[in-house]
């Protein structure tokens, strides 16, 4: 498990972005804007982001297919159990734990799965970033209207747009050209790693590496790539249809803008459920476009809770109808994963 301090400070990262968010605004507002909100449209808009649960659930069993063809309905149930843990326990620690049911189910190798957990990471991230990059022009706003610093938000994204499409860049050369790096492991390997370690981390490497093979060609990183873009402008949608429950509109490229940069802010290591790192750059975004303090903080924060609440609930449901376990049973399924492969 995470030490404790990691904890602490994600709740310290919290509390800071919680009170950038609300400072300066009439709290009795913001709940008088939520509570008056038309609840009905938070039905279509939880639909919508559940058909992207979907596309998730067959990304993965498309990155999944040259390890185990594993249909998508079997994927699904293990996604959402996955987001569950993400927003209850820190550090995205639902990504280990929806790889150690699909070892428990499925028998497939836990580095293997994270490989290609990595991969669905960053090219999220890639296309959150082309989200905001689509929209540059507006970032020049956040500088005059809300005061959220876009210069620093255009820096940060050229940093993010060089760290994961580098990294994105690195994965498909490791897939298109897999025996040059096994080659390259194994001499870092063997100059780097103590002798008494090297065969459990080349074997952990190495299942790591069996992970990245549905990128081996253009076409299936296009085809990611695609289904990736889809996934999201699902979640927008969402975004779109709980606007509607305020009295506030602005364009659908408006809210592109706050999802890519939210979502690029919730990589901040903070309490669990990214409270604070979503809610204070959302609400800047908003103020940005003209939308009033209240009724964008009151929109922002209703969104994270209907973004929060279904999966998280639903992920519950699948994992208390599965035996495996958070704690001991996954940190013994890790320890039979690293023994196996040290024997092979």
């Amino acid at each position: 498990m995470l030490k404790r301090w990691q904890f602490w400070a994600g709740i310290v990262v919290s509390a800071v972005f919680l009170y950038l968010a609300l400072r300066g605004l009439h709290l009795p507002e913001v709940w008088r804007v939520m509570q008056t909100a038309n609840l009905w449209w938070l039905i279509p808009g939880i639909g919508v982001y559940f058909i992207g649960v979907w596309f998730r659930a067959w990304r993965w069993h498309y990155l999944l297919r040259p390890l185990k063809r594993i249909p998508t309905r079997t994927m699904f149930p293990i996604v959402n159990i996955g987001y569950m843990g993400n927003n209850i326990y820190p550090a995205r620690a639902g990504e280990l734990l929806r790889a150690a049911v699909l070892r428990h189910r499925e028998d497939v190798s836990i580095s293997a799965s994270l490989a290609t957990i990595i991969v669905e990471r960053i090219f999220d991230a890639v296309v959150m970033l082309g989200f905001i990059f689509l929209n540059l022009p507006q970032l020049g706003r956040l500088t005059q209207d809300a005061g959220f610093g876009g210069l620093n938000i255009y820096q940060i994204s050229i940093a993010g747009a060089v760290i994961f499409i580098g990294a994105l860049a690195v994965f498909l050369l490791m897939a298109m050209f897999p025996r040059r790096t096994e080659r390259l492991v194994t001499m870092l390997i063997d100059r780097f790693v103590p002798e008494r370690l090297r065969e459990k981390v080349r074997g952990l490497t190495f299942r790591f590496l069996s992970g990245l093979e549905s990128l081996a060609s253009p076409r299936e990183a296009l085809m990611v790539f695609f289904t990736t873009v889809v996934i999201w402008l699902m979640e927008t949608a969402k975004y779109w249809f709980v606007m509607h429950a305020f009295p506030f509109e602005v364009s659908f490229y408006a809210l592109m803008l706050m999802n890519g940069i939210v979502n690029i802010a919730t990589t901040i290591p903070s309490a669990p459920g990214y409270i604070g790192t979503f809610d204070a750059p959302g609400i800047a975004v908003l103020q940005a476009f003209g939308v009033p303090g209240e009724i964008a903080a009151g929109y922002t924060l209703l969104l994270h809770a209907a973004l929060w609440v279904p999966i998280t609930l639903l992920g519950a449901y699948y994992y208390l109808r599965q035996p495996l376990r958070w704690g001991e049973q996954v940190q013994r399924l890790r320890s039979e994963q690293a023994e196996s492969t040290a024997n092979n």
